[in-house]
């Protein structure tokens, strides 16, 4: 049944990666009328996302932010798409960071990288960097339950030079990375929701305190990788602009989630610049009656710093 829907789908896929970008954001358009206004696809869970994080913005300024994301989501969608068929010239073009040279000169001086980054404005173009560095580009990811699919994502992301790795798989590879030397950069998408029972660290995300992952500063501390947070700016449609900032240079010695804070607090200030560009379809505040009690005080603290 997978390689059916496989099949089915592909040919589509592959036809509208080829298409300009002109018609790519006319289609986007209609998606956007779809979704929005005939499906309503997940607009009560961004609904009260917007409420719950932006109680001091009026219903109507909410509305605005509602529908802007949902156009953005679809923009998206549709280059996610195009990723099939972009050449290396043209998504350097599009996705260009101001700094480049504060990655360079860790290179230079034989310093692992993490890039650090959550679910806005574009994450998909973000492996265009591997363009244009020395370093080995890992991107650690869920796999996709639909094996074909799964290797097709795999495949598009090596055009640009990264090898996606599993969760399961990532400390283990990363770890014979380091004890072979490996001049390496990471790439890790870290504002997810995790499981209530697998969580280990609880603190405020947008005011609100909820579990947080820490896999990424676990690997940062581990293996002696730097932690940089890579802001991304949506600077007209198609065309992104990222930053670079080290949170760290010196993981190991950073008091444990210290880190994972400093990522939230970018992230925060990324979504309050632009709140339409974050992906509020998640239900990334589904836990936020459930705090243990050993983590109330201290994520308080963490709230008022």
């Amino acid at each position: 049944m997978q390689l059916v829907v496989y099949i089915l789908v592909y040919p589509l896929l592959w036809l509208v990666s080829r298409l300009p970008f002109k018609i790519i954001y006319f289609i986007s358009d209609g998606v956007y009328i779809l979704l929005y206004y005939l499906i309503g696809y997940r607009k009560k869970v961004v609904r009260n996302n917007l409420a719950l994080v932006f109680p001091e913005k009026s219903e109507e300024e909410r509305l605005i932010i509602e529908k802007k994301f949902f156009r953005h989501m679809c923009d998206i969608f549709l280059e996610m798409i195009k990723t099939l068929g972009i050449s290396n010239k043209e998504v350097q073009k599009r996705f260009t960071v101001t700094n480049m040279e504060v990655l360079h000169e860790l290179e230079a001086k034989g310093i692992n990288t993490m890039l650090m980054l959550p679910h806005y404005a574009s994450w998909e173009w973000v492996v265009s960097l591997n363009l244009q560095i020395k370093s080995k580009g890992y991107g650690i990811y869920q796999k996709i339950q639909n094996k074909y699919f799964d290797k097709l994502v795999r495949d598009l992301r090596g055009r640009f030079n990264t090898q996606l790795i599993s969760t399961r798989e990532s400390r283990k590879i990363l770890k014979d990375a380091k004890e072979s030397k490996q001049l390496l950069m990471v790439g890790i998408i870290s504002d997810q929701s995790p499981m209530v029972i697998k969580a280990k660290y609880w603190t405020d995300f947008m005011g609100i305190v909820v579990p947080v992952h820490v896999g990424g500063e676990e690997i940062c501390k581990a293996n002696d990788i730097i932690p940089v947070y890579l802001k991304t700016r949506k600077i007209g449609r198609g065309y992104y602009e990222g930053t670079v900032k080290v949170l760290s240079e010196n993981p190991s010695e950073v008091e444990d989630y210290k880190i994972t804070d400093a990522f939230l607090r970018e992230t925060e200030k990324s979504i309050r610049e632009a709140p339409e560009y974050y992906f509020w379809t998640h239900k990334r505040w589904k836990h936020k009656d459930k705090v243990p009690k050993e983590f109330q005080k201290t994520t308080q603290k963490v709230f008022n710093s």
